[in-house]
């Protein structure tokens, strides 16, 4: 896609964003948006976008690392019900409580009755959610073979994006069948209509990024709130003398020649 359109529409819809994230805190509502779906398909991209321009304060980001030892004996999503957003607030899970229907499962790290016993619970679950007021939407970031190669080459060749590159991209890699199986079933039982799947088209990660944002645009109804008029005052000023900057410790200016 033509960089010069895509950021033009970028920047009309993060505007769009901005409202709808005074819509949620104006009236309260309890947003979550799970983004799954292969590795280098895409969804740090649009959630970076997403974010971009919003309050993290209502809009914040939940990217949980592996279970402590601790949190391994716990009930399987109460580590995740705890980042559940409060009224007037939207969280994004970059990766969810799916991880057991995709890594753990196709990588061996729950038992077969875990596993069954996630698909089995999750639809539950989740009406519950839904049923306590949460607005549930969910994305799946899907990506082609040859197309995710080439972005591990890219990570894997550029010193920005190499941290984004671990082992368990080459068993993705290694493994793209058994995901793909991972995936449909999963599938199978969590696209439910009470809370279904949004599968996004990652190829173009331009398109994907617009195509992800106008979409959760449409799945919230929002009104622009006015803004009352806003007078600065005069600055005030009387008696304040600034200490010398010469008494302060400042950052050398790297660029003064420039």
């Amino acid at each position: 896609m033509d960089k010069k359109k895509y950021e033009k529409e970028l920047e009309r819809l993060q505007v769009e964003l901005v409202a709808l994230q005074e819509w949620i805190k104006q009236e309260g509502l309890k947003v979550v948006v799970i983004f799954e779906g292969r590795d280098a398909a895409g969804k740090g991209g649009a959630i970076k976008r997403i974010t971009e321009k919003l309050n993290p304060r209502v809009c914040r980001v939940s990217a949980l690392p592996a279970p402590s030892d601790r949190e391994k004996t716990q009930w399987y999503f109460q580590r995740y019900v705890s980042h559940l957003p409060a009224a007037g607030e939207m969280v994004l899970f970059d990766r969810s409580w799916y991880n057991r229907a995709g890594v753990e499962h196709v990588m061996g790290f729950c038992t077969e009755a875990e596993y069954n016993d996630f698909l089995r619970s999750c639809p539950e679950f989740e009406r519950m959610l839904i049923r306590s007021g949460i607005i549930l939407i969910k994305y799946w970031f899907s990506v082609s073979d040859e197309v995710q190669e080439k972005r591990f080459l890219e990570r894997i060749n550029d010193p920005l994006k190499r941290w984004k590159f671990s082992p368990m991209d080459l068993e993705s890699r290694s493994r793209w069948q058994l995901y793909s199986q991972a995936k449909d079933r999963m599938f199978n039982h969590t696209d439910t209509r009470h809370s279904p799947w949004f599968v996004v088209d990652g190829d173009d990660k331009r398109k994907a990024r617009l195509n992800c944002i106008g979409h959760l645009l449409k799945q919230i109804p929002y009104q622009r709130i006015d803004y009352p008029e806003i007078t600065l005052p005069p600055l005030d000023t009387r008696g304040y003398v600034r200490p010398p900057m010469e008494e302060q410790t400042q950052v050398e200016d790297a660029y003064k020649d420039d």
